[in-house]
């Protein structure tokens, strides 16, 4: 992991394309904007653990059948 430190204002590229800023600190929060093309997703942490196991989910056989009963 790649810890860098950034003050309010500042910014870090990534793969040339996304910008992710610091908004604001107020206290143990801090709030970032992403600038990145429509294409790539952006999600928090929490909520893409939730679509992977929703995906893992449709693809066990249990899933499958629940799939197949819907087409």
């Amino acid at each position: 992991m790649l810890a860098l430190t950034r003050r309010k204002g500042e910014s870090l590229v990534l793969n040339n394309n996304i910008e992710v800023t610091i908004l604001e600190i107020r206290g143990d929060q801090i709030k970032i904007g992403i600038t990145a093309p429509k294409e790539v997703p952006i999600y928090r942490k929490e909520v893409y653990l939730q679509i992977e196991d929703e995906n893992k989910a449709a693809i066990h056989p249990d899933g499958m059948e629940a799939l197949k009963k819907l087409l």
